[in-house]
C-alpha cells in the first residue's frame, strides 16, 4: 500500500476473555487458564486483522486490563484516590496513585510483541503509555523519603524501559498514547499543563536515536470510552501546534471526528515537520455505523488536500476498547471498520496515482 494505514490499538474483548480476566481478579481460574485464553485471544485477533488485509497488525490489546494502567499490575504500593477523569456521557475514570518509591513498572510493553509475534510474519505495532499520563500518578501533597524530583528521574527511566522492550522484542513500531494532550488544555487552559506534558515526553524520545525515532509515534484523540470522549469540546488547533514539537517521528491524530477536519488539517499543514508522517484519523470509533471504502476514500482525499501524500498515512481515530470492560462496539463492528479503512485507503491511493 503506498499510503501506509495502521490500527491505533485496542479492538473489543470477547465476553470469554471478559469472564476469564474476571475469574483470574477473583481466583476462580489459574494464571495457566487465563494465559491460554490470552494466546487464543491473541491468535484470533492477530488473524482478524490479517483477514481485513491490514499491513500491520496488533494484539488488540487483549491482555492488558486498559491502555494505561498495564504497567502498574501487581504494583502494590497504589491508592485508588486518583486524578478522575470525566467523560461526556457522565461516567467517570480514575487513576490510581502512588503511596510509596521507587516507582517502577511491573509489566513492560515488550512482553506484549512477543506474544503477538508467535502468531504472524506481519509488522507488528505495539501501543504503550506515555510518561505524562504515568506522571499524574504522583499525589499532589508528595510523599515522605520520595521527592517529586526523585519520582520523575525514576518515571523517565521507566518509559524509556516500556518502548525500548518493545523495538528489543522486533516491534515495528511503537505508539505512545497521548490521550491527555487535549484534556492538560481542559485542566489548564493556560498551557502550562500541556507544555509540562510536551517537555516531559520528550525527555523519554531524548534517549532514542534519530533512526528509532522515526518508528516512534505518537496518538491524540479526545479520549474514547463506552463510545463518549473527555474533551472534544475543546479546540484541536489549540492543541496541534504543541502537539508537532514531539519528536516522534509519527502522528496519529483523530479526526473523522471532528466538526471541522479540513481547518484542523490546515493547521497540522502549517506545524508539520519534514521528518514527521501524519496518520488521519478516517474512521469514527465512538459512531457504531461502519463507515464505507468510499467514505474513507473520500477523507483520505481530503486530507491530501492539506498533507503531503509523501507525509500522509491512515487509522482510526482512537483504539475501540481502551479499558477492558469497554463493549460498546461489537468485535465484528471494529473488524468491519478497519476493513473499511484499509479498503479506502486503496481506493485513494489509487486515485491518487500513486
Amino acid at each position: 500500500m503506498t499510503i501506509p494505514t495502521e490500527p491505533v490499538g485496542s479492538v473489543p474483548r470477547s465476553a470469554e476473555l471478559q469472564a476469564g480476566m474476571q475469574a483470574h481478579a477473583d481466583g476462580s481460574l489459574s494464571a495457566e487458564a487465563l494465559n491460554d485464553l490470552f494466546d487464543a485471544a491473541v491468535s484470533e485477533t492477530v488473524a482478524r486483522f490479517e483477514a481485513t488485509g491490514s499491513p500491520v497488525v496488533t494484539d488488540g490489546e487483549q491482555t492488558k486490563s486498559s491502555f494505561a494502567t498495564y504497567p502498574l499490575e501487581g504494583l502494590a504500593t497504589l491508592a485508588p484516590n486518583g486524578v478522575k477523569i470525566p467523560f461526556e456521557d457522565g461516567h467517570v475514570r480514575q487513576l490510581p496513585v502512588i503511596t510509596a518509591g521507587p516507582f517502577q513498572y511491573q509489566n513492560l510493553a515488550g512482553s506484549y510483541v512477543k506474544r503477538t509475534r508467535k502468531f504472524t510474519d506481519r509488522p507488528v505495532k505495539q501501543a504503550v503509555i506515555s510518561a505524562s499520563a504515568m506522571g499524574l500518578l504522583y499525589p499532589a501533597a508528595g510523599l515522605d523519603g520520595y521527592s517529586p524530583e526523585q519520582f520523575h528521574d525514576d518515571l523517565i527511566d521507566q518509559a524509556v524501559a516500556d518502548i525500548r522492550s518493545c523495538l528489543d522484542a522486533g516491534a515495528d513500531s511503537v505508539q505512545v498514547d497521548f490521550t491527555e494532550g487535549r484534556l492538560a488544555l481542559k485542566l489548564d487552559p493556560s498551557g502550562g499543563l500541556l507544555q509540562d506534558f510536551i517537555d516531559l515526553n520528550n525527555e523519554v524520545f531524548a534517549r532514542f536515536s534519530d533512526e528509532e525515532l522515526q518508528r516512534i509515534g505518537v496518538h491524540t484523540c479526545p479520549g474514547g470510552d463506552h463510545d463518549s470522549t473527555h474533551s472534544a469540546d475543546i479546540d484541536y488547533v489549540e492543541l496541534i501546534p504543541k502537539l508537532l514539537t514531539l519528536s516522534a517521528g509519527r502522528f496519529f491524530m483523530q479526526m473523522a471526528s471532528e466538526a471541522d477536519p479540513g481547518r484542523s488539517l490546515a493547521v497540522v499543514a502549517q506545524h508539520l515537520q519534514p521528518h514527521q508522517r501524519v496518520y488521519v484519523g478516517v474512521i469514527d470509533v465512538c459512531n457504531e455505523v461502519v463507515e464505507s471504502a468510499q467514505t474513507v476514500c473520500d477523507r483520505v482525499l481530503a486530507a491530501a488536500e492539506h498533507i503531503p501524500v509523501g507525509q500522509l498515512g491512515t487509522t482510526d481515530d482512537c483504539g475501540y476498547s481502551p479499558f477492558s470492560d469497554d463493549i460498546a462496539t461489537s468485535r465484528d463492528t471494529a473488524f468491519a471498520k478497519i476493513s473499511a479503512r484499509v479498503q479506502g485507503t486503496q481506493m485513494a491511493a489509487d486515485k491518487l496515482g500513486i
